[in-house]
């Protein structure tokens, strides 16, 4: 059954996404505990996987609604050994000022290291080192800087976007996860350098990447063992190769190259994984459609404990929220905008920049609404909420017009004059 509606708002209750399908008794037990009545969508049904057609098999993102179909493996929670908790020093004003430059290192730090990859050399990987570090504290000081500036900021090549991106979801993942800094190090630097492999594959299979017959994917596959071969010289961390070497496998065994399962994934390269599988949803290097994050999230919640462990897709869910920081949405009284941060106990009431009106006209100044104040108190009717994730590039919705810190125009004609 598809649970579409509760007896309370989903934000006081435990479960990270709103929808979600009954799966286990422990699911209804759940339900039981939180809520005295619940409503069920009869219309909503999982697509089943044909297998049986002739032809080449191909391999593309699965459907939303795949997962029941594979195998489910169940593991006892994560046991994180003497877990940091991290609080937020710096506000995300600031610690903007400090990232900006560093995204721009980091991108030229993974091209020195691609270049020279490129050229049969061994890399210097004590530049993208630095950087990491850097990436790691930023993070620790506060996450919303680094996933405002993964998610806005243009990047000309793939595969630098989507090493970083994929860095900071994880490290983003590992600070909720209480890793500590030197565990989160190697996780960042892992992620970095994971799609290296990719440099000797034939250009048509990365343009098709999402969709490759089983030819063209057993050649893909191939890109993490000569990842791993091109940075075994290197003075690569044993933990950060780890990442590199297992990103990815998957919970249930169906991932390469070795179809290992469970507990025999190292941690950090089932952070890892989980994170660059979420990147590739909602930014995927073909010209098919993205994901919205809001549908990315609800599809790893389908997949846990198949593809990825139960508790570690819902620590996911909780550390970047239903509507991750960058997420164009559009509010129930039709003003458009994008998310600035969220607070895990208001998942879905995060803060937004509004961009337009709700007639989706562009505003001259842009305005920060924390939508969990701005509800506190009101009715049921008079709640301002997110009523749907809107798919990036949405026209009108340039974040880059504006100023995060200030949510100002930056074409703003007093503040011209004002310079």
């Amino acid at each position: 059954m598809f649970v579409s509606d509760l007896d309370r708002p989903w934000h006081q209750t435990p479960f990270p996404i709103q929808g979600f399908h009954i799966r286990s008794q422990n699911d209804v037990r759940s339900l039981v505990t939180h809520c005295k009545w619940v409503i069920i969508d009869e219309a909503e049904v999982r697509e089943a996987i044909d297998q049986s057609k002739p032809g080449k098999r191909i391999f593309r993102r699965p459907s939303k609604r795949s997962g029941h179909e594979r195998d489910s493996v169940q593991l006892p929670p994560l046991n994180i050994k003497e877990p940091v908790k991290y609080d937020s020093v710096t506000t995300m004003r600031r610690e903007l000022k400090v990232s900006k430059k560093l995204m721009i290192d980091a991108e030229a730090s993974l091209n020195r290291v691609f270049e020279a990859i490129r050229q049969h050399e061994t890399p210097d990987l004590r530049g993208v080192a630095v950087v990491t570090q850097k990436m790691v504290s930023s993070v620790v000081r506060n996450p919303d800087a680094m996933l405002w500036l993964s998610r806005t900021r243009h990047h000309d090549n793939y595969t630098y976007r989507h090493s970083l991106n994929t860095a900071v979801w994880a490290l983003v993942c590992g600070r909720q996860l209480g890793l500590n800094e030197g565990l989160l190090n190697h996780l960042g630097l892992g992620c970095l350098l994971s799609q290296v492999g990719k440099l000797d594959l034939p250009a048509r299979i990365l343009a098709n990447e999402g969709k490759l017959d089983s030819e063209d994917f057993s050649v893909y596959r191939t890109y993490v063992e000569r990842g791993v071969a091109k940075l075994a010289d290197s003075g690569l961390s044993r933990a950060a190769l780890s990442v590199v070497q297992g990103h990815r496998e998957r919970h249930n065994g169906s991932g390469f190259p070795e179809g290992v399962r469970g507990d025999r994934i190292p941690l950090l390269a089932k952070v890892a994984g989980l994170s660059e599988y979420f990147e590739t949803l909602i930014g995927p290097r073909t010209s098919a459609e993205p994901m919205t994050p809001a549908r990315a999230v609800t599809l790893l919640y389908e997949m846990r404990n198949i593809e990825f462990q139960e508790d570690l897709v819902e620590q996911f869910i909780q550390a970047i929220g239903i509507y991750p920081t960058g997420s164009l949405v559009e509010l129930n009284d039709g003003q458009r905008g994008i998310v600035v941060s969220h607070a895990p106990e208001r998942r879905l009431w995060p803060k937004v920049m509004v961009m337009t009106d709700c007639y989706h006209r562009p505003l001259k100044s842009a305005r920060i609404v924390d939508l969990a104040k701005y509800n506190e108190g009101r009715g049921a009717h008079d709640t301002l909420t997110v009523a749907e994730c809107l798919p990036h590039g949405t026209e009108g919705l340039n974040p880059e017009h504006y100023d995060v810190t200030g949510a100002e125009s930056r074409w703003n004609l007093s503040r011209i004059v004002g310079a």
